[in-house]
């Protein structure tokens, strides 16, 4: 089975361009035609941490579905992150990971039964000072080992600027992928938005989604990452 994954650090709908616009955002996250996108910065900073991105935008204009990390209150996810699905993708759980560091973050994490069995994805936006970044990583890595085996895509903005490094703490079970230069999005120097792929899973393709209003929606440029589950 092959699925598209993505990932947006939305920088709370505000554009290079010093314009909040949240239909800027949809409109990038609908063209990139992902199964399953992960985005950071999706909520404001400052509580009560209102959704950047109404729900009703989501909705309509990617035809994709928020997964409840926030099921009450103003937020859209959690630590300003959440992972958006394909409608017919049928979810089978959801869980928050708390991750260490000086500054507050987290994971969010889904599992989700396939046409090849399950598959499960977490999205992440990591600290940025490395020996927090790694120790954010192996957290995530013992919270999946606690979980049912199954194939597992770790993705997101990993704020790590080394040129192939940043994932030694998942262990040798995961493959790093570097899409592409990411950051910033005006002209791209920084490969910060990543993608690790467990066992079972197998990269076709990935890259830097660079078309307009990408290049002006966000201070990231969105990456994805055609991927194949099964031996």
């Amino acid at each position: 089975m092959k699925l598209r994954l993505a990932s947006y650090n939305a920088h709370k709908c505000l554009g290079l361009d010093r314009r909040r616009n949240p239909a800027r955002i949809a409109e990038v996250v609908a063209a990139i035609g992902a199964d399953i996108i992960a985005l950071q910065e999706i909520d404001h900073r400052l509580a009560p941490r209102r959704a950047a991105l109404p729900r009703n935008l989501i909705e309509e204009v990617t035809g994709l579905r928020n997964l409840p990390f926030a099921p009450e209150g103003p937020s859209l996810g959690w630590h300003g992150q959440t992972l958006l699905v394909r409608t017919d993708l049928n979810v089978t759980a959801i869980r928050r990971i708390v991750l260490p560091g000086l500054e507050p973050r987290g994971a969010v994490l889904a599992e989700i039964d396939t046409d090849a069995g399950p598959f499960r994805v977490v999205g992440v936006h990591l600290g940025l000072i490395k020996r927090y970044r790694s120790m954010q990583l192996a957290a995530i890595r013992a919270a999946i080992s606690r979980r049912q085996d199954m194939p597992t895509a770790i993705l997101g903005d990993f704020n790590d600027w080394s040129a192939r490094g940043g994932a030694e703490a998942l262990g040798p079970d995961f493959r790093l992928h570097t899409p592409g230069r990411s950051f910033p999005a005006a002209g791209p120097i920084g490969a910060l938005d990543r993608v690790a792929l467990g066992q079972g899973l197998h990269l076709q393709d990935a890259g830097v989604y660079r078309l307009a209003p990408a290049r002006i929606a966000s201070d990231h440029l969105p990456v994805w990452a055609d991927i194949r589950i099964g031996q």
